[in-house]
C-alpha cells in the first residue's frame, strides 16, 4: 500500500531527498535507471565485497541535486582491470560533471593495488563521452558487443596515469 498522493515516481524523489539528503531530477527514477539501480543492488547483494565498486553520485553544490552517476562495474577482474561507467542528466550535460566523475573514478583505481588497468566501453556514437575520455591517455583496444547499448569502442588506460585536477 502507497501514502496518498506518492506515486512510484515522487516516492523514490521523496525518499532519496528525506533519507540521504539530496534531490533526484526526472533522470534518476526512469524505468532505465531503476533497472540500473537494481542490478547493482542485485550485485551487492550477491557479493557485499564489491559494494564500494559500485554506483556513486554526484552532487552539485549546496543544493544536494544529483545531475549524475559514475561508479565501476565491479571489483578489478583477475588481470587487475575494472571498467568504469558514468551518465550526466541532459539538463546538466556541456558543464564538466562528466570529466570530473571521470577523475574521481580514475583516482581511487590508481589507488588500489588490485587495479592494473582501467576500461571504458563506449559507443561510438557518443561524441561527448569520447570527448571526455581523450586527454586522459585512454587507448582504442577494441570493440565489444553490449546487449543494452549495441557496438561499443573499448578503451584502456594504466591505472596509475591518474590525472591532474
Amino acid at each position: 500500500m502507497r501514502p496518498t498522493g506518492c506515486g512510484r515516481t515522487s516516492c523514490v524523489r521523496r525518499a532519496a531527498r528525506v533519507r540521504a539528503r539530496v534531490s533526484l531530477t526526472e533522470y534518476f527514477v526512469t524505468d532505465g535507471a531503476r533497472w540500473l539501480w537494481q542490478f547493482r543492488l542485485d550485485q551487492m547483494a550477491a557479493d557485499p565485497g564489491q559494494a564500494r565498486w559500485m554506483v556513486r553520485q554526484a552532487v552539485v553544490g549546496d543544493k544536494g541535486l544529483v545531475v549524475g552517476h559514475a561508479g565501476f562495474h565491479g571489483p578489478p577482474d583477475e588481470v587487475g582491470r575494472v571498467e568504469i561507467g558514468y551518465s550526466v542528466a541532459p539538463d546538466f550535460r556541456r558543464q564538466g560533471y562528466a570529466r570530473s566523475a571521470l577523475i574521481e573514478l580514475l583516482r581511487p583505481a590508481a589507488a588500489e593495488p588490485a587495479v592494473t588497468t582501467v576500461r571504458a566501453a563506449i559507443s561510438p556514437d557518443n561524441v561527448a563521452s569520447l570527448g571526455t575520455i581523450s586527454g586522459f591517455g585512454f587507448v582504442e583496444v577494441g570493440e565489444q558487443w553490449d546487449e543494452e547499448d549495441g557496438l561499443e569502442l573499448v578503451f584502456e588506460v594504466p591505472a596509475r596515469r591518474v590525472p591532474a585536477a
